[in-house]
């Protein structure tokens, strides 16, 4: 169980990016984040897993707020929360097996990571990460050579390399074309299925949404403004559309198929 309790983050030019957020996620839940970009998505992944320091606030996990660990106690917290990111955060010049294994870094000694000698145990491991993942074949790759829904499958599995309870996925699909997007997305819902694992996940398009999501919480401007779960989101009234993406916002599509408009523009 995550529980995030009066979570606030204020950056150091003033810019306050959450307001006394609250809200949790049970075990096993496949939350998604929605809102405009700035709305406040990033920063509330980044404060969970502490690549960011929150201003005020709890993020309670499992009883331990992770928001007061230090040093060892909080290397040791996050080793079971995995990352994936927008825009892949790999190593380009590295091969894809290395990538892989650097999932594990806050399970050896650091001169193992200095010097890049991982275990036996390790190395198969990462092999059945990659299998998994359906990229075994692309193993001894440059990261750089792969495409990008191939490199979002390689942070996937960099990130089964902590033995993750929860993972955080970081607009894991906006790079990529709506195909890929799904892909990706199923690989997620796998893992949350068959792994009971818990996926926290920031988005920006309703129809993936509403096909992956089992509950859902809208930012806008740092607050949370609505939450539900997936069968809400296919009732979502326009009222309720326009407090997640402003009033110039329109659904394009038909029902929460298609992507959003906003000021003319993609959201």
């Amino acid at each position: 169980m995550l529980e995030v309790r009066h979570l606030t983050k204020i950056y150091d030019d003033g810019t306050v990016a959450l307001k006394d957020i609250s809200f949790s996620v049970a075990e096993g839940e496949f939350l998604i984040v929605i809102g405009l970009s700035g709305s406040g998505k990033s920063t509330l992944l980044r404060c969970i897993n502490r690549l960011i320091d929150p201003t005020e606030g709890e993020i309670l996990w499992n009883g331990v707020d992770l928001a007061q660990l230090q040093g060892e106690e909080l290397r040791k917290s996050r080793r079971h929360i995995g990352m994936i990111f927008q825009h892949f955060n790999l190593v380009n010049r590295s091969s894809v097996m290395t990538n892989v294994l650097s999932g594990h870094l806050g399970y050896i000694s650091q001169w193992q990571s200095i010097l890049g000698r991982f275990p036996k145990e390790d190395k198969i491991k990462a092999w059945e990460a990659l299998k998994r993942l359906g990229i075994e074949d692309q193993a001894h790759k440059r990261a750089d050579e792969l495409s990008g829904g191939q490199q979002q499958r390689v942070g996937i599995a960099r990130a089964l390399m902590q033995e993750p309870k929860m993972i955080l996925a970081d607009e894991p699909v906006a790079s990529l074309d709506p195909v890929l997007a799904h892909s990706i997305l199923q690989h997620l819902e796998m893992l949350n299925q068959e792994d009971n694992m818990t996926i926290i996940c920031s988005l920006h398009y309703l129809d993936l949404v509403q096909r992956y999501a089992t509950s859902v919480i809208g930012l806008r401007e740092g607050r949370i403004v609505y939450q539900g779960s997936k069968e809400d989101i296919l009732a979502m009234t326009d009222e309720e559309f326009k407090d997640i993406y402003g009033e110039e916002a329109e659904r394009v599509g038909s029902g929460l198929e298609g992507n959003i408009t906003h000021e003319g523009g993609e959201a």
